[in-house]
């Protein structure tokens, strides 16, 4: 072999062993480096995407229930103003003389019932639902601030207050 193509033999193995090199370090940087980082932050994802499948079964539990209390509500209406209704049939005809008046009377008594007790059946409803929203963010806000996150935002509402006082 000649000089010459010893410097070719050299310069073409230099190359294929700098690629070698290349390449290691490369496989070197994915593994050590850019995999990790790639695994932590899809296990992440995955984390989020676990809460808010929970979250989303927590609401249609919640909004299950809470259809079978209005479904309850509207057939205890029903039976409201089915009672009001053979209430007002029985004075219609006792009362012959006052017939049409006291029967629209009763019809408009009992339905006026009927929206206090939609109104209270409403007011109560939202009352649980206000106490399980409270629960369930009070039971967040215990799970998400530790001690040390507690006494950084007690000290930063102090200094806050120190620095309004000034």
């Amino acid at each position: 072999m000649n000089q010459g193509g010893l410097y070719v033999q050299v310069a073409i193995w230099s190359q294929v062993a700098s690629a070698g090199l290349f390449i290691a370090f490369i496989v070197y940087l994915w593994m050590r480096v850019l995999q990790p980082m790639v695994l932590a932050a899809q296990e992440r994802s995955n984390e989020q995407i676990a809460r808010a499948e929970r979250h989303r079964d927590e609401a249609k539990a919640a909004l299950d229930a809470l259809k079978g209390e209005i479904e309850a509500a509207a057939h205890d209406a029903e039976l409201i103003r089915a009672r009001a209704q053979r209430h007002a049939e029985r004075e219609r005809n006792a009362l012959v003389a006052e017939t049409n008046l006291e029967g629209q009377r009763t019809i408009h008594n009992a339905e006026g019932e009927l929206e206090r007790l939609r109104d209270s059946a409403r007011l109560r409803l939202r009352g649980e639902i206000i106490t399980r929203a409270l629960s369930v963010a009070r039971g967040e806000a215990q799970r998400r601030i530790d001690g040390a996150a507690n006494a950084r935002i007690v000290e930063h509402f102090l200094a806050s207050l120190e620095h309004v006082r000034r």
